[in-house]
């Protein structure tokens, strides 16, 4: 985690490629095969970080890039609601992965600290969550940010 201003532009375009323009070249990909269907449900991976308003410090590309992540399924969402298509964005708080810490007592007893629910997702949560967004049952549900989050974001709103 870097202040945005002693960013490398490399890190900054690397974050912005791996985590926004991968949503975009992926759904361009689907869309096309949903559309033919008339049916289909994209989700994009995103964060509570990227839907806060309290932004957090050193986390600013990482922030725009989930930020940009909604913004472009809100538009999508509305291009291809008629085609039959829904897009929607998962955006979970801490989740206890190998990416996310695990193992590390410190890092884990930190970030759940931040979550009003003091502790951290399992996998197996923000799995759920998915499952109801792919699912019929999300039939109507289309542009939709999905907080799966401990509560984070209202703490940080």
């Amino acid at each position: 985690m870097l202040p945005a201003a002693d960013m490398p532009l490399a890190t900054w375009n690397e974050i912005i490629a791996v985590n926004l323009t991968s949503a975009f070249l992926a759904a361009k990909a689907q869309i096309p095969v949903m559309k033919k269907q008339r049916s289909g449900s994209i989700i994009f991976t995103s964060s509570f970080v990227g839907f806060s308003s309290g932004g957090l410090a050193g986390m600013g590309a990482y922030a725009a890039s989930k930020a940009g992540q909604i913004g472009l399924m809100r538009s999508l969402a509305s291009e291809h609601a008629a085609d039959g298509v829904r897009i929607n964005a998962l955006l979970p708080g801490g989740t206890i992965t190998p990416a996310g810490g695990q193992g590390n007592a410190t890092v884990l007893d930190f970030v759940a600290s931040l979550h009003p629910m003091k502790r951290m997702a399992n996998a197996q949560e923000i799995a759920q969550a998915a499952l109801f967004l792919l699912s019929d049952r999300s039939s109507f549900v289309t542009g939709s940010p999905m907080l799966a989050d401990g509560g984070i974001s209202v703490r940080l709103a």
